[in-house]
Order: structure tokens, then sequence, then C-alpha cells
């Protein structure tokens, strides 16, 4: 699957904020796995990347 560039351009959110998520969650992608990169023999980045714009998976700043 490929990254879905559209929403990227479509966010209107803190940039810093959705690149520290997308940093974070290729970490844990690292660490545990992740039965969707498996699947479709993706990188951990684009699937990390993918995930948060598609909003499988969600983030907020604990500041």
């Amino acid at each position: 699957m490929p990254i879905p560039l559209d929403l990227l351009v479509d966010q209107d959110c803190n940039v810093y904020e959705l690149t520290m998520a997308m940093i974070r969650r290729a970490m844990q992608i690292t660490i545990t796995g992740d039965a969707d990169m498996e699947a479709e023999n993706e990188k951990v980045v684009s699937t990390a990347i993918t995930q948060i714009l598609t909003k499988k998976v969600e983030y907020k700043n604990e500041s």
C-alpha cells in the first residue's frame, strides 16, 4: 500500500506533533512488529505514516 500523500496534504494540524507521532509509531513497530507491515511486506516508516494518516492509530500530545 503506498503512502497516502493526499491525506498528508489535507492535514491541518501541528506538523511537529504529526511528525513526532509518526516517529514514535515507527519505534513501536520496530520493537513489537505489526501484522499490516508483514502482510503487505512494507517498510516500518511507510507503515507508521500510513497508520497515522488513515487514523488507524490515534495519537495525542502529552506535554
